[in-house]
């Protein structure tokens, strides 16, 4: 392989332009990119249905979560009546048979020992409650 001299105008001595012409690549990348932009939102849309009318009512949804709190001296409320943590299943157990998929949330102090946060996760568990989530502050 041999290398020629090129002049200022990027033809060697025989008068062949050996510099790589990019414009219809350029171009082919601009229609490329003007296809996808039009085709991208096409994609986006799912798959058109026609889905059937109920003739029912919807079921109501309970929308309000019942909150669990345990404060720093170690006591137990429920919304905001005191409960004995000996009778937390029992009190619980109709909450949960009347709506077991109601929202839990359980709000405890930071000094709590963990063992006594998990005694009242597991009582909610015992009771027929599913899933409890644990409410704490946002860091400043």
């Amino acid at each position: 392989m041999a290398f020629h001299n090129l002049d200022d105008s990027g033809r060697d001595e025989e008068g062949m332009l050996s510099e790589i012409n990019v414009t219809p690549f350029v171009d082919v990348m601009l229609v490329l990119l003007i296809v996808f932009m039009v085709a991208a939102p096409m994609m986006m849309a799912g798959v058109p249905v026609d889905l059937p009318r109920a003739t029912n009512a919807p079921v109501p949804q309970v929308t309000e979560p019942l909150v669990l709190t345990l404060d720093r001296q170690g006591r137990v409320f429920i919304e905001d009546a005191e409960t004995e943590p000996s009778t937390l299943v029992a009190t619980l157990a109709p909450m949960a048979a009347a709506a077991p998929d109601r929202p839990v949330f359980l709000r405890a102090d930071r000094n709590q020992p963990y063992g006594e946060v998990m005694r009242v996760l597991a009582a909610l568990a015992a009771s027929g409650f599913g899933r409890a989530s644990l409410i704490g502050e946002a860091a400043p």
